[in-house]
């Protein structure tokens, strides 16, 4: 079951480094941070406070991001988000740093150990959640591409949390040059805001993975990985915009149900058209007495159309009973017209001999002699 954490009890840290003096620039990243705090503090998302967001851009001091940190996990009693997006570097001993702006490749003091954040974020914190997502690699190359020499997600590991990082082993996290956001990113800030169709009311963190996996896999681009703990997974982050327009739009017929409606142009008899009004109600799964309510008359009328043995007479009963059960106008405009053409092309019923004089024969009889008169009412 998913949760919802509370916004007023949650803390984020967003950090991201753009500008790097020694390694590549990553420009799209300056673009990630407002775009992130503005879908996690929209209130038709998370909702969080802006107080509750923290924004550090292009840090050089590792310490200020620790304290910082340190600070949000004190203050938080729910849940705490942490997000980089940056250049990621891997040190001597194979662990995960985080690029400052000051960074350089084969001097771990110039970036920040990501065991130190973990140990602000979990030693003596309050959150009862930790959310942390990683839009970086290991070591940059290109301009547009970072690489990743180890498997980010089980090089930063931390208990009870959920970790969504953007590249797995051996893979390439990319920047494109001239796009607003990085690849990842500009995919999660997406799901964020426009939502996931087909999806459920709300976005738990794990919805949002898959939609990643699915979106980014569509587009040729390295697909994210995740490591979590717990029941962190149905943490949700934000409504399902998707679901909510989708909800609002006008319910039509069930496309399966209006399949399964008898079909008037294969009735060739009027025993086909008989049959086919008892199978409109059974595919409607109405009761006799709710069609009768429809159709504003009594169910013993009701069940004695869908049990004759001979054609409708008259239209309006049929067609109040076809509209009651679901048909539309259009529908029931067709079975009238097979209606109509099966009682034109039904045989005529046969006369019936009669032993009394019609009204012809008596109006006649009256203009006829006496004697006539007596000789036929003694011949019957």
């Amino acid at each position: 079951m998913s949760e919802r954490p509370d916004p007023t009890a949650s803390r984020a840290v967003l950090v991201g480094v753009s500008h790097y003096s020694f390694l590549e620039p990553l420009p799209a990243v300056a673009n990630n941070l407002p775009a992130l705090a503005s879908a996690l503090t929209a209130a038709d998302a998370w909702g969080l406070p802006e107080d509750h967001c923290t924004i550090i851009s292009e840090p050089r001091d590792a310490q200020k991001i620790a304290d910082v940190l340190w600070q949000q996990a004190q203050a938080a009693t729910d849940t705490l988000l942490f997000y980089f997006g940056g250049h990621g570097l891997i040190d001597s001993r194979g662990e995960l740093l985080l690029g400052l702006a000051d960074s350089r490749h084969g001097r771990s003091h110039t970036g920040i150990p990501y065991q130190w954040l973990r140990e602000a974020m979990v030693e003596g914190g309050r959150p009862q959640r930790y959310v942390i997502i990683l839009d970086c690699c290991f070591s940059g190359r290109a301009l547009g591409l970072m690489s990743t020499t180890n498997d980010l997600v089980d090089t930063a590991q931390i208990d009870g949390s959920y970790l969504l990082a953007a590249a797995g082993e051996n893979a390439l996290a990319i920047a494109p040059p001239g796009e607003t956001y990085t690849a990842f990113t500009g995919e999660l800030l997406d799901c964020l805001t426009s939502g996931v169709p087909g999806g459920p009311p709300e976005l738990d963190l794990d919805t949002v993975y898959r939609h990643l996996r699915e979106q980014l896999a569509a587009k040729a681009l390295p697909v994210p990985h995740k490591r979590d703990r717990n029941t962190a997974g149905a943490l949700v982050l934000a409504r399902n915009p998707a679901y909510r327009a989708q909800a609002e739009r006008p319910l039509a017929p069930a496309p399966v149900t209006a399949s399964l409606w008898p079909t008037p142009a294969s009735f060739t008899t009027c025993q086909d058209f008989l049959n086919a009004l008892g199978q409109v109600r059974a595919v409607a799964g109405l009761p006799v007495q709710r069609v009768a309510e429809r159709a504003k008359v009594s169910a013993s009328t009701v069940s004695a159309l869908i049990n004759r043995t001979t054609l409708p007479t008259r239209w309006t009963t049929t067609g109040a009973y076809l509209l009651a059960c679901g048909l539309t106008s259009e529908q029931e405009a067709e079975w009238k017209a097979v209606w109509q053409q099966l009682r034109a092309s039904a045989p005529a019923a046969p006369a019936v001999a009669s032993s009394q004089p019609t009204a012809v024969e008596t109006a006649t009889d009256a203009i006829r002699p006496r004697w006539w008169r007596r000789s036929q009412t003694s011949r019957r």
